[in-house]
């Protein structure tokens, strides 16, 4: 068999057969790749050529950018280190006035509770201290009561000696006569009470002078203690029996003071309500008289001249 005619060998390339056209100054045109040497060892030196000045291109940009970077950050932190010392200095301060701040919070807790303690220690005295004055100012009422009492007894025994009967009192020319002292479960309607009082030569009181006024209202406070309202009242010798809304003492005076009668009391609306009774306030001393129903059962005061 006849040898084949071998096939030559071609080196495969990338750039365009074409060559481009190179004219140089003394006429002649030659290929562009000519100038490194024909075929493919000068395209390859021109590719190592081109790729060494790039690499030569960007060390140079890279040494510049560095030069650059490492100013600006050498700056910055120039800059910066100020900056940063003054923040830490800030810091430290607001540390501290915040360890300072909670110090303060906690004594402030601290007094808080002291305080509290204190308080409640001081309400306890305060109440222990109420109830005491309570009792004494119980115990001082209980004593002025006495007193009162003692001073009608010692006007008694002073002026008795031939002027009271034994069981009566004087005051100011005038011999008084409590049912209650003499007994504290006994009482009469109006009329049962000036018979009792005709019975012991005596009539029913007749209060005519404001020292009179005075004197019944604080006798007839003693008899408070340990009855109702309604128990507290004693019989007056006065009465509108004859003529509505007309006051008249039993010694036939007119009533005229006004002012020691409770307010309304003295116009009666009530046609059942026709003798006069005395009730001690301690809100209104001078207010004492009212009218009453004349069978009620009361208390009484009889008053008569001493012998």
């Amino acid at each position: 068999m006849e040898d084949q005619p071998k096939a030559t060998e071609r080196s495969v390339s990338f750039v365009p057969k074409s060559s481009q056209v190179f004219f140089n100054p003394s006429g002649d045109s030659r290929s562009r790749c000519d100038l490194f040497g024909q075929g493919a060892d000068g395209r390859h030196r021109m590719a190592i050529l081109c790729l060494g000045l790039l690499d030569v291109i960007l060390l140079i940009v890279a040494v510049v950018l560095g030069i650059g970077h490492g100013s600006v950050t050498q700056r910055s932190h120039a800059n910066s280190q100020p900056a940063a010392a003054h923040l830490i200095t800030e810091l430290d301060h607001l540390f501290g006035n915040h360890s300072d701040a909670m110090e303060a919070v906690q004594e402030a807790v601290n007094a808080l509770k002291r305080v509290t303690r204190n308080h409640e220690k001081l309400k306890v005295k305060v109440t222990e201290q109420k109830a005491i004055n309570d009792a004494y100012q119980s115990q001082l009422e209980s004593l002025r009561r006495e007193r009162k009492i003692l001073q009608a007894n010692m006007s008694s025994l002073e002026w008795t000696c031939g002027k009271c009967n034994k069981g009566w009192t004087y005051f100011n020319s005038s011999c008084y006569y409590f049912s209650f002292t003499n007994s504290s479960e006994r009482r009469e309607t109006w009329m049962g009470s000036r018979a009792d009082c005709v019975r012991r030569g005596a009539d029913l009181i007749v209060i005519d002078h404001p020292s009179e006024q005075s004197y019944v209202s604080h006798i007839s406070e003693s008899l408070r203690r340990g009855y109702q309202f309604w128990e507290h009242s004693l019989w007056i010798g006065v009465t509108d029996m004859k003529q509505e809304g007309t006051w008249v003492w039993v010694n036939n005076a007119t009533e005229s003071e006004q002012r020691y009668w409770i307010t309304g009391e003295t116009n009666n609306y009530h046609q059942d309500k026709k003798c006069g009774a005395t009730l001690y306030s301690s809100a209104k001393p001078w207010e004492t008289r009212f009218s009453a129903n004349c069978n009620s059962h009361l208390h009484w005061i009889c008053e008569m001249a001493p012998k």
